[in-house]
């Protein structure tokens, strides 16, 4: 995967997180439960989709280095 892609989509799950806590802001202001709940369920999705992201790039990182580690 492209590094410029990575960046994008690790940016990506950050405004997701973000866009979540403001819904929740949003919705508790307002008194809006629908808002607040999809504020956290943006939020909940971002932190899984970086948690996942994490573990994809350690997985690739020691695929790698076990390759190296294979080759000599």
């Amino acid at each position: 995967m492209e590094a410029s892609h990575v960046e994008q989509e690790r940016a990506q799950r950050k405004v997701d997180q973000a866009k979540g806590k403001v819904k929740q802001a949003v919705g508790t202001l307002t008194r809006n439960d629908d808002l607040k709940a999809e504020g956290q369920v943006d939020e909940t999705v971002g932190k899984v989709e970086t948690a996942v992201g994490r573990t994809s790039r350690k997985a690739g990182d020691a695929i790698t280095r076990l390759g190296k580690a294979m080759k000599r």
